[in-house]
């Protein structure tokens, strides 16, 4: 059986780390699998490019995001989360009917790479692999606090919008008729995930399967700590905070505003002296030099990591990751760091209990009390014996549950019942 996985990129943030991963499980299986992108950033041959040159490609990337964005300058008012429209054209019908494979495997499609209309025109079976809330939103990634994509969005918080046929409504317009009678089979990577899009008006009633993503294990595993920290030049003798994703600094929703003033009173404790923090996805906000202070404590940034070693050494240098997202789905990076062996501390939202076992592998914080925060992370690095039985439960999770191989088993089964149901309609 053939499958094609579409994705804007595949190996460019966390959705195309994932798509890409998928694609490399699925070589365990029967499952002859190809992945379709708009910018190819690996060397992989079964990852077919539409812009095939690397520097052209993210050029091409960045032009259409812009362009596709040229509706939302209407909105002066808006936030600065990220909405989609996707109503540029493209050729992907064509390109898919040339790779013509058997079901195809929609994952991340924006930055103008997937107009909303071509699903109901590429004549597959389709699984759409979830990995925010734009599938079924008038526009929007994360819906923050508003419910309007149970109704039919509009009304927009996040354009600033008090009209009711505002962008996000024709958007959400727009997806309602072009796929009304598409065949869509809904993948949630997270159990939070599945139940928003049930209750969502755009995929109530379809049918939702809840398969979260896999990791490679042998990439991402323990290494001795004290390698790591030598590689990446990180101090031996303090315990290490580690926070980290992509745009780690600027992202709200990735909570860094939260971690602040936690780390600051931190500092304040008789932890002052004994702990450390370390950032990947920022920069030094102290160009020149290599450790800044500015939470009252010893802070380390390394930077941009790209590839999975640097990762790992990342994961295996910390003794906690802390993740102190305000709405997440499956963070990779959560699941990165239990299987380097690392506990984790994270709010209890989202997919967030899907990876995280409270006090076996972690710390589930109350949502949003920095107190807690504070709490769970003296509280994992608080007890010796206590903290092994964390790390060693933390890599046990992941290898029953998250491996690239369960993954792509999984993905075979249901790949299988999806095309053979369409075929039986025929």
């Amino acid at each position: 059986m053939k499958a094609l996985i579409i994705s804007t990129s595949d190996t460019k943030g966390g959705a195309a780390r994932a798509a890409y991963r998928l694609h490399q499980g699925l070589q365990t299986t029967n499952i002859s699998s190809q992945m379709l992108v708009q910018t190819k950033h690996s060397d992989h041959p079964g990852v077919v490019a539409v812009n095939k040159a690397a520097g052209i490609g993210q050029a091409v990337t960045s032009l259409r995001t812009a362009i596709d964005h040229l509706p939302l300058k209407r909105y002066s008012s808006r936030t600065g989360a990220t909405l989609s429209v996707q109503w540029l054209p493209e050729n992907l019908e064509k390109k898919v009917a040339e790779l013509n494979p058997d079901v195809v495997n929609l994952h991340w499609i924006n930055s103008g790479f997937l107009k909303i209309e071509t699903l109901a025109r590429l004549g597959k079976p389709i699984l759409w692999t979830l990995h925010d809330m734009w599938p079924f939103t008038g526009g929007c990634h994360y819906n923050q606090t508003c419910d309007r994509y149970q109704l039919t969005c509009g009304s927009c918080p996040q354009l600033g919008s008090s009209y009711q046929k505002d962008l996000t409504y024709k958007t959400w317009q727009r997806k309602s008729t072009a796929w009304e009678d598409i065949d869509l089979t809904v993948v949630a990577l997270s159990s939070w995930l599945g139940e928003c899009a049930a209750n969502s008006s755009l995929f109530r009633g379809r049918n939702i399967e809840i398969i979260p993503n896999g990791i490679d294990t042998k990439k991402y595993r323990p290494i001795d700590s004290t390698v790591a920290r030598g590689l990446l030049n990180l101090p031996t003798n303090r315990r290490l905070i580690l926070f980290g994703s992509l745009n780690a600094a600027d992202d709200r929703r990735k909570g860094f505003q939260l971690l602040e003033p936690a780390l600051k009173r931190l500092s304040k404790t008789s932890w002052r002296d004994k702990v450390e923090v370390v950032i990947f996805g920022a920069s030094n906000p102290d160009q020149g030099t290599s450790v800044s202070t500015e939470f009252g404590l010893n802070t380390h940034y390394l930077g941009t990591l790209n590839d999975d070693l640097s990762l790992a050494l990342a994961y295996s240098a910390a003794d906690i990751f802390v993740l102190p997202s305000i709405q997440e789905n499956l963070a990779n990076t959560v699941m990165e760091s239990l299987a380097c062996g690392t506990p984790c501390v994270a709010f209890d939202i989202g997919g967030m209990p899907d990876l995280i076992e409270h006090k076996r592998n972690g710390y589930l914080v109350k949502p949003y009390k920095t107190e807690d925060l504070i709490g769970g992370i003296t509280w994992i690095l608080d007890d010796t014996e206590r903290y092994q039985r964390l790390r060693n439960r933390a890599r046990e999770k992941v290898e029953k549950e998250f491996t690239l191989e369960i993954q792509g088993q999984r993905y075979e089964k249901l790949f299988s019942e999806v095309v053979s149901h369409s075929r039986g309609k025929l």
